[in-house]
């Protein structure tokens, strides 16, 4: 089945529509379109063009194309995006008279005005319902409140992760993955939360999705305490640093006490004798 793809956001998911008469040459990508959904009549960007997709991975059925978007709607949609901040600090204040226990993130009006839909996050569950009958006479339209996690606040919000660049959640991700600690060990970074949560204060994304080329990185590399022969002879792993594919190696020098510590290409080296893993990972050089 042919269809096209639009999303709503700078970031976040891509959601399949009919294209309907419009052909590939009218649908560049990039173009604002307007499409009806759910939630009603919305403005959206063109993110995928024509493309042939299997039935049984669209949810049915699917909602046709209505229109290539306007100057007019262009304007409109700008308005909308005005409209929020004030629909934002109206909510904030209502909620703070009805005495509720919540944070408001953000406030998003359907293109058409036919609902406005506000996100908030809270401890527990919010009695929220005087407060919607007070918004709905303020804004003479349908209002919907939902609950949010603090990995949906971060994308809203946005910022700076400890790499120096904007979160991923809020520039590139289109969905939010399960991250578990192995992800960490298994990168040989620091198992402090403060160094591998993100501003939400979960485990931070790119740890999922950087995860698998570790892994395949980590293929033919010796692991920390694993015994390798070397141009010297034989030698004791003590850490490798992944990326750069080297290993430090401790290794016995005829004449002298101590060992001495050299640095190899992983290519250069054979594995003798493989040792178990400590439960921090593989050692890897800190970076």
């Amino acid at each position: 089945m042919v269809i096209v793809g639009v999303k709503f956001k700078s970031t976040g998911k891509i959601y399949y529509f009919d294209p309907g008469d419009f052909t590939f040459e009218d649908l560049p990508l990039g173009t604002p379109v307007i499409v009806e959904t759910g939630r009603g009549i919305e403005f959206g960007i063109l993110a995928l063009r024509h493309k042939d997709v299997d039935e049984k991975k669209i949810v049915m059925p699917l909602r046709r194309l209505i229109r290539l978007a306007t100057g007019d709607d262009q304007k409109q949609e700008d308005d909308n995006r005005i409209r929020e901040l004030e629909a934002k600090t109206i909510c904030e204040e209502k909620a703070a008279f009805h005495g509720l226990n919540m944070h408001l993130v953000n406030a998003e009006f359907t293109f058409d005005h036919s609902k406005v839909v506000f996100f908030f996050t809270a401890d527990g569950r919010v009695d929220f319902r005087e407060l919607v009958k007070d918004l709905a006479a303020t804004f003479r339209t349908r209002i919907e409140l939902r609950q949010i996690g603090v990995r949906d606040e971060a994308r809203m919000i946005s910022g700076i992760g400890i790499c120096g660049r904007t979160l991923c959640c809020a520039s590139f991700l289109d969905d939010f993955l399960p991250v578990s600690i192995k992800s960490a060990k298994d990168q040989g970074l620091s198992l402090n939360p403060s160094k591998i949560s993100g501003l939400c204060g979960k485990l931070m994304c790119c740890l999922k999705y950087e995860e698998e080329t570790y892994l395949e990185l980590m293929k033919d590399m010796p692991g920390v305490g694993d015994i390798v022969q070397t141009t010297l002879g034989n030698g004791e792993v003590i850490s490798i640093n992944i990326l750069k594919q080297t290993a430090r190696v401790a290794e016995k020098v005829k004449g002298q006490d101590a060992p001495e510590i050299n640095v190899y290409p992983a290519s250069d080296l054979t594995i003798i004798e493989r040792r178990p893993q400590c439960e921090h990972g593989y050692g890897y050089e800190k970076h």
